[in-house]
């Protein structure tokens, strides 16, 4: 990977660059008057570190950064005191901890945040580094004009890794919601922010030892977001309540775990 800057970078823009293909194990190049296409040539993907966002330029051209998205929409209604999918399928409260084990945009996390408040505590795992590097920087500088949802996305803690495995290194009963929101097993249309997203995204995903392992950490829930056709919300280990949505493509499925105490883990 080539780690770059934007045009007329200062100093403090430079030297980020430069720590960052240390810690990527990248190869830092002087940007100058080259673009990032004839960057690109010498070697597929290049990292563009600019003053106000960093930018991940994929292979197949598409090119990929942090926005908050979708999630400014649902944290201002969240913030009118309407209501939410996400919140009411995981009846998210101040206080609660809440672990993302999808990360992606963060848009999940973000809306959980703002639902918990200062006193939750929120995390999302990913499993591809640039999309956690692109996030949590995104998450810690960018500025959206709506206090609540900035203080919501600096409190959100960024776990570079498997999920599968970072469940598996945590205490039983640590978090009180764990959620998860794989890759759909159908095809939907997708907004253009979330499509380089794709590519990067995880695809295969052994759903039913996350889900066991998510059974253990859970103190209150475990949910599931999928295709209203998912084969996921139910097989021979589990069964998720699913909050069936008329005019959504996607619903919504939750495992009580106060209620579900004989569930063998």
């Amino acid at each position: 990977m080539l780690i770059t800057t934007s045009f007329r970078a200062n100093e403090q823009t430079i030297e980020t660059a430069k720590a960052l293909a240390k810690d990527l194990h990248g190869e830092y190049i002087e940007r100058r008057k080259q673009s990032v296409k004839q960057l690109a040539i010498k070697q597929g993907d290049v990292l563009v570190v600019g003053k106000e966002r960093f930018e991940w330029y994929q292979p197949n051209g598409e090119k990929f950064f942090f926005h908050p998205s979708s999630a400014m929409f649902r944290v201002k209604r969240v913030l009118r005191g309407e209501k939410d999918p996400l919140i009411e399928a995981a009846q998210l409260k101040p206080g609660d901890s809440f672990l993302d084990c999808t990360l992606g945009l963060g848009s999940d996390a973000i809306t959980a945040s703002c639902a918990t408040g200062a006193n939750g505590e929120v995390a999302g795992i990913e499993k591809n580094p640039m999309t956690a590097l692109l996030v949590r920087e995104g998450l810690s500088t960018w500025e959206t004009g709506v206090r609540e949802a900035d203080e919501a996305m600096k409190r959100i803690s960024v776990i570079s890794g498997d999920s599968i495995e970072q469940l598996k290194k945590l205490p039983d009963r640590s978090y009180d919601i764990v959620y998860f929101d794989p890759m759909f097993e159908e095809t939907i249309q997708e907004s253009a922010s979330m499509m380089p997203l794709r590519h990067a995204a995880e695809h295969h995903f052994d759903h039913e030892t996350a889900v066991k392992e998510a059974m253990r950490v859970a103190r209150k829930r475990v949910v599931l977001k999928d295709h209203w056709k998912s084969t996921r919300f139910t097989t021979d280990s589990y069964q998720f309540q699913v909050m069936k949505r008329k005019t959504a493509q996607f619903h919504y499925g939750y495992i009580s775990i106060e209620e579900d105490k004989s569930t063998k883990l």
